[in-house]
């Protein structure tokens, strides 16, 4: 039996001696690798904070301290190391463990982390809520160094230093340089805060001061002497002007050091930025040398025909843009997640990456627009929804021609609730003068994003899947009578197309109807349809507020039409996490969902027009 098969709660982790937390590191890059290639999930970020979680684990008890991830795709190790071993054989599978933390999975998990940025304002929440019920547990934020370039990062750093609220925020830095003090002098002083005898010495004085009369004015006027001084040679790093004590920068993979400066923050009781260098894929050479094609893996089953939506709009809009140097594309942290790589590479003049900042993003976009040039804002669906003001406000209300990519629409699989993107059809219908395109196929997709960038004015937005369909054509089945309309956009049209094969098995002649777009609504063949079939079925991957189906019907109750209806949707609720084709069979989505759903439609007595 291995090490790692022995640890069932991270109690067991304190008698651990130096050699055993060494092979219990290697045995945990080992599982972590043999098992996510297996099942897909993201693999160089995890293996890169092995011993960093192995000395949370060991130095607080996070049954009851808070830790808060920011993007928690780096909590494998985490879920390791409490119990949750036998969950990766179902990582990220339907009824299997998240790939994300959550509550109600284990007492471990402090907070749902799917989205960036947001770790300390969660953290300083904790933190003030423990003050304010008397208790004295630890509060831990890990972020990483990407997290910073989001701006409620620092509106919560801002607030926590100034609050003196005892919280330690670890800035695990696995690339991006963050400070621009360096040299001689700075890594020696680097250094001589990692030596436990500066801490001794730091911590006698105060300790000193405390007991003579005067003390603690003596302590506060040799302390500004030697920050003076420290920020006279080095400067002073935006984390301490923003009220936080600064330790670091320390090995992550030193796993003693980490220990040690763990505990030193902890005894600080102050709002306290603990600065951790590690390297994303540590100890798997292929991930160590390719970080970004190791960051996410999909599952060995997951093969793939046709062209990807996002390839297919990236490959577009590198032809277009090559003709066209007003056209920019502008892009939050995601260039290769959303099919801009190869636009980045071949034209980098024409591209801007603002980092996480999706509400930046939209804004400048819209400023860029007012100066003449045609951006190309493309953003996942469930990250745009954090800058939904900034459309509303900077680019609809200036009315200024910006098209937005919204990539991964609808449900996205294995990430689960806090990537799927199904609130946009609702958010983004709300903006007026706001037009919505809905492509079916790669083709279309290219179609479409010629005419939104040069056949419209004011904001356009094309939605589409990550997945993939062949370029089939999507015309409208239509019937001379038809029992039963069937009515979709976008992808959706593939499961009502073959429910309406399985209907027509049963002598069922169900016409299906597909709208190109879903603001403004085309309704001239769906009302044509439902007046000759008086039954509809409509069919959408978004939450059900706001959905299309609602307004189909409130369209077709003014032309005085009353049909017998289902609306087939995702409810009122997060959708959970799981393959493609679980998550369309749970949620009745899939062909034969659809089928059972049009059985119901067809047992009532339809409302034709007279």
């Amino acid at each position: 039996m291995s090490l790692l098969e022995t640890i069932r709660d991270p109690s067991q982790l304190r008698s651990l001696s130096r050699e055993e937390e060494l092979q219990l590191c290697a045995e945990i890059r080992s599982f972590l690798v043999e098992h996510v290639s297996r099942t897909g999930g993201h693999l160089a970020s995890n293996l890169g904070v092995v011993e960093l979680t192995l000395a949370l684990e060991k130095n607080f008890d996070l049954s009851r301290d808070r830790l808060v991830f920011d993007v928690g795709h780096q909590c494998y190790v985490h879920k390791l190391l409490t119990g949750r071993q036998e969950g990766f054989e179902t990582l990220r599978s339907f009824g299997g463990m998240a790939g994300f933390p959550k509550p109600c999975e284990s007492p471990y998990d402090a907070f749902i982390a799917g989205h960036a940025s947001a770790a300390v304002s969660a953290a300083l929440g904790l933190a003030r809520a423990r003050t304010r019920s008397g208790s004295d547990h630890s509060v831990i934020a890990l972020l990483g160094d990407g997290a910073l370039t989001g701006g409620l990062a620092y509106e919560a750093l801002n607030d926590a230093g100034q609050s003196g609220e005892p919280l330690i925020v670890i800035l695990n830095d696995n690339g991006m340089s963050i400070d621009k003090n360096v040299g001689s002098v700075a890594r020696h002083l680097a250094q001589l805060r990692l030596k436990p005898r500066y801490f001794h010495i730091k911590q006698a004085w105060r300790e000193m001061t405390k007991r003579i009369p005067g003390g603690a004015r003596l302590y506060r006027w040799s302390h500004a002497i030697k920050q003076r001084l420290k920020r006279f040679i080095l400067g002073s790093t935006i984390f301490e002007s923003m009220g936080f004590t600064y330790v670091g920068p320390v090995d992550g993979h030193d796993l003693e050091k980490v220990s040690y400066l763990l505990q030193v923050s902890k005894q600080l009781n102050c709002p306290v930025l603990m600065h951790v260098i590690t390297k994303k894929g540590k100890g798997y050479p292929e991930a160590e040398a390719h970080p970004e094609r190791y960051h996410g893996l999909s599952p060995q089953c997951d093969t793939h025909t046709g062209e990807y939506f996002s390839a297919a709009f990236g490959d577009e809009l590198l032809k277009l843009a090559k003709q066209d140097p007003k056209l920019v594309a502008i892009t939050a942290a995601m260039p290769g997640g959303t099919g801009l790589h190869g636009f980045s590479q071949a034209l980098p003049g024409q591209i801007v990456d603002v980092g996480i900042a999706e509400g930046h993003a939209v804004t400048m976009a819209s400023g860029m627009a007012a100066g003449g040039m045609r951006p190309v804002v493309a953003i996942y669906s469930s990250f745009l929804q954090r800058a939904y003001d900034m459309i509303l406000q900077d680019a609809a209300m200036m009315g200024n021609h910006v098209v937005f990519a919204v990539d991964r629409a609808g449900l996205v699989g294995e990430d689960g609730e806090t990537h799927h993107g199904v609130f946009d059809v609702s958010y983004l219908r709300s903006v007026p003068g706001m037009q919505v395109f809905c492509p079916a196929t790669p083709e279309e997709l290219r179609a479409m994003l010629r005419k939104a960038i040069y056949d419209c004015q004011g904001p356009v937005a094309l939605r589409y899947p990550r997945d993939w369909r062949v370029n089939v054509s999507t015309p409208d089945l239509l019937c001379e009578k038809p029992d039963l309309t069937i009515g979709c956009y976008g992808t959706d049209y593939f499961a009502a197309a073959e429910c309406a094969s399985m209907l027509r098995k049963q002598g069922i002649c169900a016409d299906v109807v597909r709208l190109p777009m879903i603001k403004p609504l085309p309704m001239e063949s769906l009302t044509a349809s439902v007046k000759k079939s008086g039954r509809l079925l409509f069919s959408e991957q978004v939450v059900s507020s706001g959905c299309v189906g609602q307004q189909v019907l409130e369209e077709l109750a003014l032309s005085g039409l009353e049909p017998a209806a289902k609306l087939c949707n995702l409810g009122d609720c997060f959708t959970t996490h799981g393959s493609m084709k679980d998550l369309l069979r749970f949620t009745g989505l899939d062909a034969e969902g659809l089928y059972r759903s049009a059985m119901e439609v067809m047992d009532r007595e339809p409302k034709r027009e007279n």
